[in-house]
């Protein structure tokens, strides 16, 4: 079947069937491009940074959580500490005593050694105690406190005396898939409670 289409000013118009099926071709083509999916590389690539960027956010969280959870343990190793230091502060000291009183070396520590050696004194020993953090059960954390005691004369003046109260806490935290120990030292120091005015 042939049809001839009348075109105005140019008389009549041949049909291009040739042009017609290449001009469809390449609309078709351009459909096709345009609903096209990703292929396996770029889907593959995807994946791999989806995955790197919640690693390094779950990275992140179990850091900051870790991070926490010591910070929990040095406060509650500091408190410890400070427990020793206020027992050694609530301890009477009083040189100008009949006899003199020196309740700080009747501290209750395991393993004590005193050694004497004028114008320095020294009293060592160790307690222990549980972590005042959350557990349950037999989950608990035991930490340590080394005890050291100095009754320092100054300038070789043995009316001229303080005591040095130094306690080191020792605690144990896993990280790094092994148990490491940290510590956490408090020192005061301790002047005599009364001074008979003579002494001087």
């Amino acid at each position: 079947m042939h049809f001839q289409i009348r075109n105005p000013g140019h008389g009549i118009a041949k049909p291009n069937w040739l042009g017609d099926a290449m001009m469809n071709r390449h609309l078709a083509l351009r459909r096709r491009r345009g609903s096209a999916g990703f292929t396996l590389i770029e889907v593959a690539i995807s994946a791999l940074i989806v995955a790197m960027v919640f690693g390094g956010i779950i990275m992140a969280y179990e850091q900051s959580g870790q991070r926490v959870e010591w910070t929990g343990y040095s406060l509650a190793a500091q408190a410890l500490a400070m427990q020793t230091i206020e027992q050694a502060r609530a301890t009477v000291w009083d040189p100008a005593q009949t006899p003199p009183v020196n309740e700080l070396t009747n501290l209750n520590l395991m393993g004590a050694t005193f050694v004497s050696g004028p114008p320095n004194y020294i009293l060592t020993g160790f307690t222990t105690n549980i972590l005042d953090v959350p557990y349950q059960s037999t989950n608990y954390v035991m930490a340590t406190n080394y005890v050291t005691i100095s009754i320092v004369s100054l300038n070789g003046n043995s009316n001229d005396q303080e005591q040095v109260v130094q306690v080191q806490t020792v605690w144990p935290f896993w990280i790094r898939a092994s148990n490491l120990y940290f510590t956490n030292t408090v020192t005061t120091i301790i002047s005599p409670d009364n001074r008979a005015p003579q002494t001087f």
